[in-house]
Parts: structure tokens; sequence; C-alpha cells
């Protein structure tokens, strides 16, 4: 079932320079209950902030209070894709759109963590809390046709390798998030929530965190721990962020009826659901609003190294920090660690990671990246994420094929398939052409003279865990 992963939501089912560290903090008078920012990092930076390009951010959620005074002139799109209109009658997609937009250095409400952000609102909620995969998809793609460069998706379902009766696996999500990384936007996911897996904690993270090239978050709270109800997952948790007792914005409707709160349009005059909300929903939209920053600095940076860029400069959760059951380096809790805004905001100031242009090409059949003629590139392999590369290149009978792959980075091999693997999944050693298994460091190599004239499949893979660039020379 996909539903929305705040905890309190588990009813929901479905069918300067800017890295540089400043003094001035937002005016905002319900600062000092955002911990969450200091935890971020983001406080030294929002003066900076303010000078960096506009990018638009997709809240593919529950709608949005188009009317709230903290989202003025925030929102540039908004189309609902479940009926109606936009306006938000469960709270969820209002609270997350202000963690990232809300307007800052105003002196009343909350900052949002993003200044330079823009949101693109897309509803895929039903009235009785149900979120249609289709309408989730459609949404997406039309999002990224708006030019959004973030796609902030604080949704899932239960991911269960073992059991099929109960994983919420959909195709139609994973081509939608593909067709978001072939256009040039980042999709962020919520870990998600394991009180309704059969167990808890639970060891799988959800869809679509757990899809590759999406940027998984789990949540930790104010001790630095991470809380039982955030998915763990030893490859597609990627990043902590704060999320419990996050506070935000809530729809003016919602708050009305608690006429004795003086705090009308925010999450201290909700319910029991948002008063104290707990969830990676909530962790989700800090590591959006972070990416955010980074393509308002560099617009030209490609998803995949934002991505890189928030996991290298992350704080290593350990026991130090508060952490008791995290380990060093990229762990099942934490992923790479406890995301860090100006961190991630100084790595630009050096060279950044290189960008890998054929992305997404995972897979063998229609997901391999087509090559036409000879080529010189470079691309990245992920161990976490994308820890292999397809190639589809057509030969005829008699030609001869070179391969030649080096990295200083990883530890990669490489395969050539015959004509009729379709998925790297049903791979058979009869279908193996010629394959090349060296020590880390040695050139991989492959020379092949084509038996028959067809379409071949060359897999680059990952031989052990790492992260980085290689050079990949096709000669034909």
């Amino acid at each position: 079932m996909r539903r929305l992963l705040a905890v309190a939501a588990l009813g929901l089912t479905v069918t300067a320079t800017a890295g540089a560290a400043l003094t001035a903090q937002p005016n905002d008078q319900y600062l000092a209950r955002q911990w969450y920012l200091g935890r971020d990092h983001a406080l030294d930076t929002f003066d900076a902030a303010k000078q960096l390009f506009t990018v638009r951010v997709a809240v593919i959620d529950s709608g949005v209070d188009l009317g709230h005074p903290e989202l003025k002139n925030r929102v540039v799109a908004h189309r609902s894709f479940v009926g109606g209109t936009v306006a938000d009658t469960l709270g969820h997609g209002t609270f997350v759109a202000g963690e990232i937009a809300a307007i800052a250095d105003n002196t009343t409400g909350i900052a949002g963590l993003a200044p330079p952000a823009r949101l693109v609102v897309a509803k895929v909620v039903r009235d009785d809390g149900t979120i249609p995969p289709r309408a989730e998809a459609r949404a997406i793609r039309w999002a990224v046709q708006q030019g959004a460069r973030v796609v902030n998706l604080s949704l899932g379902s239960t991911r269960d390798p073992s059991d099929p009766s109960i994983d919420g696996f959909s195709r139609v999500e994973q081509r939608a998030i593909e067709y978001a990384v072939r256009h040039g936007a980042l999709v962020v996911a919520a870990a998600g929530n394991g009180n309704d897996a059969p167990e808890k904690p639970w060891p799988w993270a959800s869809y679509p965190a757990a899809f590759p090239h999406v940027l998984g978050v789990g949540a930790y709270g104010r001790s630095g721990s991470v809380p039982s109800f955030s998915n763990r997952d030893d490859r597609y948790v990627d990043l902590i962020a704060p999320g419990m007792d996050i506070f935000s914005l809530l729809p003016r409707p919602l708050t009305a009826p608690f006429s004795a709160c003086l705090e009308q349009g925010y999450s201290s005059c909700g319910g029991k659901d948002y008063k104290h909300a707990d969830g990676t929903s909530f962790s989700s939209p800090q590591v959006a609003a972070a990416a955010a920053l980074l393509f308002g600095e560099e617009p030209a940076l490609r998803p995949d190294q934002v991505s890189a860029l928030l996991k290298l400069s992350a704080d290593d959760a350990l026991p130090a920090n508060g952490c008791d059951d995290c380990g060093p380096g990229p762990d099942s809790l934490s992923g790479f660690g406890r995301l860090d805004v100006g961190a991630a905001l100084d790595a630009l100031q050096s060279p950044v990671p290189a960008a890998d242009r054929f992305e997404p090409n995972d897979d063998a059949g229609r997901e391999a990246a087509i090559v036409y003629k000879r080529m010189a590139a470079s691309a990245t392999l992920d161990w976490w994420d994308d820890p292999n590369d397809v190639y589809r290149i057509h030969l005829v009978r008699g030609q001869r094929l070179s391969v030649v792959v080096t990295s200083e980075k990883v530890d990669p091999s490489i395969v050539l398939w015959k004509p009729g693997l379709h998925a790297l999944a049903d791979a058979r050693s009869d279908l193996r052409a010629r394959r090349s298994i060296h020590p880390a460091g040695a050139p991989e190599r492959i020379h092949f003279k084509a038996h028959r004239t067809a379409w071949y499949t060359l897999q680059v893979r990952l031989a052990r865990p790492g992260f980085g660039p290689y050079r990949i020379r096709l000669a034909f």
C-alpha cells in the first residue's frame, strides 16, 4: 500500500559564497521551534541563499493551502491529479511545503530552508487518503515539464523482497522517476515508516526511495538517534535528517477549529497528528530544500552530482554524536550520515563529482544507453544506488569491438552479453560473450568479433563496494 510517510498519517492507504559561514540569521517569530534548521547547518547560509537563482521544487503530496501567507508568491504552478482543486484537506502537503519554502526573514512565522525555492504543487491524494500510482506518475512527469529540478515524494509503499504479496513495487512509478532523472530532476523520497510493516524496525526502505537514482531519506531525533519507525536499508537509505517533533505550516481551515490557539496556520494549532509531527515524510523535504540550494548556486549541475554532493558532505552518524547503533561510514540506519547543508554548499568550492550523462542506464533492453559509434567518455558507479551501467551496441557480422574501462576510484568489471538478453535478471552463462575481471586498478579489456549482426549488451558493474567515476573507451 502507498501512503504518506508521516507517523501520524498511517491511516492513508493507496490503491559572499553560498557555503561561507555567515552570522546573520532569519528573524522569523517561531524560528526557535525549528530545531532542525540548526541540526541541518542551514542557519549560517540564509543570507547567501537569498542571492541564489530560483529553483523549482515539486511537492507531490496532498495539495497545499494556496492562500497561506507564508507561501505567498511561492507556488508557481499547481494541479490536482485526483480531481477537484489542490486545496489541502489533510495538512501533509502544506506541512512539507512550509519546510521547503515558507517565506524567511519576514519577522513572522517560520523560515523555509530554501529561500530560492518556488513550488510546483501536484495533488495526488484522494479525499479518502488513497494515492493512485498512475496519478503519482502523471504528477511527476507534469512537474518536470513545469521545470522542477527537485521532486519531493514524502510518500511510499512497503517493500519486502522476500514477500511479493506485501511488496509495493510499481513499474509505472519507476518509469516516471526514470523520466525525471533523464530530464535533469533529482528525486528525493522518504525512506518510510515501519509502523505499517510486519515488524519494526523494518529492514527495507519503501518505494520510491528504493528505486535507483532516488535519494532516500531516513529520520533522526533531537538526541541524534534513529527512531525505530525509520526504515533501515543498507543500500537505499542515503541520508538522514531530523524527523521528530517537526514544526511547520498547516492549512488554516485545519487549524481554525482550534480557535483558542493563537498560532493559526501552524502545526502547533493542529490536531495530535501534527502538533509534534514525526515521520520520514518530514525529513525528506529538508534534503529536497538542500538540493534546491545546490541547484540555485550551480544550475548546470546534474541530479547525480547533487546527490553525490549531499551524500559526500553528510556528517557521519556515530555513537559520539548520539546514534548509538550507527557505525563508521555508510550503514543501514543512517546511510552516508546526517544532512549538512553548509558543508554541501562549501563542497561546490572544490571540484564537484563527475556527471554521468548516460543515466538512467541500469538494465538491458530499453533502459540501456545506446552507443552508435566509437566513444571515449566518463561515467560513474555507486554500490548503494547504481552498481550497474549498461550500454547497447549494434554490431554487424565480422565487426570487431574493443572495450577498455579504467578507474582510480572504483573496482569495475565488464561483461559483454550476446543478443537475446532483455534484462540483467535473466542473465545466464550461455548468453555471455566475453568478460573481464581484474584486480582493482588494472584496466578491464574486452576484444570481440561479432558472429552475427545484432544488438549486443555491455555491462559495467562494480566488483566491490565503492562510489566514483570510471573511463570507458569503445571502438568498433
